[in-house]
């Protein structure tokens, strides 16, 4: 099995001002940044392992972020 993380085409969102795309790439880079302290983690290295830990706190949070951001747009009307 791959455990390469790939995604979409972006169309732009990096550039994007929208508050929530901000957010849903943020998401995206903590998740990337990640990766490779996973590899590590599943090798036996207690270290990454500690850092996967945090990181995936971190996403959480984000997930939330963009969660929360989706359901106030939505509250407001915008698509």
């Amino acid at each position: 099995m791959d455990s390469t993380f790939t995604t979409p085409p972006a169309h732009d969102a990096a550039k994007s001002s929208n508050p929530i795309m901000q957010e849903y790439n943020h998401l995206r880079e903590l998740v990337e940044t990640a990766a490779d302290d996973v590899a590590k983690a599943v090798g036996g290295n207690k270290a990454a392992g500690t850092r996967v830990r945090k990181s995936m706190q971190d996403i959480k949070e984000a997930a939330q972020s963009v969660r929360k951001k989706i359901l106030e747009a939505r509250s407001e009307g915008q698509p």
